[in-house]
């Protein structure tokens, strides 16, 4: 990047916020820095203390600083990348054959998130709702028809913030024959989703994600210890099966300042054209 002020001749307190904003950017502050206090950036800019606590106020909205209540401001630590792929889905595919002990070693925490179990807790609540007109046109179904709704959340057990935080939605026809699917106290289940399907008989043939952005809700933006303007992304997984029916939807719910969606798409090779001179001799 190439540090660069806000074109025309900006108010003092944006002046001050570009000036220490570029610092960040070449490098000069790097992540955990201290800021020079507000009488420090007084003196510095011959300007009053309202003008600089509004600079700081701008660094913080753009997500570049930390500040907290006794706390001098610092240049923000950046938090851990979730790296949400598509190759997963063939990867919990392939897992959900193998013996429970392999399945049991890789999940999320591993997967998207890149750290392990022990460093988080996890919670997962199940109950049954009626599908509504959205969730019944997703899945071809009545209204009234029961889902089974289960949330997922994994907290970081050093901070207390959220990690991930998940709703899958499944038709409860499709999985009451297992009576353990049912039961949250069997989660994390080995294997995930994707196994668990497979003990009703049902096998993952395609996999659609869908991804949508909102900002967060003042309490979202404190579990997820989340800076002024962090929009929140959704992305929501549709499973289908062999006959092209939807039978899971998930919504998984991602800070975008920590996220990277990663789409892979193999492509079918071009036809190997006819060599004409050889097709002529």
């Amino acid at each position: 990047m190439d540090p660069r002020p806000t074109v025309v001749q900006p108010p003092i307190h944006l002046r001050i916020a570009d000036d220490i904003r570029m610092k960040i950017e070449r490098g000069d502050l790097t992540p955990g820095d201290k800021l020079p206090t507000l009488a420090e950036l007084c003196r510095q800019w011959s300007t009053s203390t309202n003008s600089a606590r509004g600079a700081i106020a701008l660094l913080k909205a753009q997500g570049l600083i930390s500040t907290g209540r006794g706390k001098a401001p610092i240049v923000r630590i950046p938090p851990g990348r979730v790296v949400r792929s598509s190759d997963r889905h063939q990867a919990e595919k392939d897992l959900a054959r193998r013996p429970e002990a392999e399945r049991a070693a890789v999940g999320e925490a591993e997967t998207n998130l890149g750290m392990s179990i022990e460093d988080q807790q996890f919670t997962s609540v199940y109950d049954t709702i009626p599908a509504g007109d959205e969730m019944a046109t997703l899945f071809d179904i009545a209204p009234d028809d029961s889902l089974l709704r289960r949330r997922f959340d994994a907290t970081d057990t050093r901070t207390g913030h959220l990690l991930s935080t998940s709703v899958s939605y499944l038709p409860l026809a499709l999985v009451s024959s297992n009576p353990a699917l049912l039961d949250e106290k069997n989660e994390p289940w080995p294997g995930g989703t994707q196994h668990q399907l497979s003990t009703v008989g049902i096998e993952i043939m395609c996999m659609v994600d869908q991804v949508t952005a909102r900002m967060p809700t003042t309490v979202e933006a404190q579990q997820w210890d989340l800076p002024d303007g962090v929009p929140l992304l959704i992305c929501r997984r549709i499973s289908l099966d062999a006959n092209n029916r939807n039978v899971e939807i998930s919504d998984a719910t991602y800070p975008a300042d920590r996220t990277e969606l990663r789409f892979v798409t193999p492509l079918k090779p071009w036809p190997k054209r006819r060599d004409n001179r050889k097709a002529t001799q």
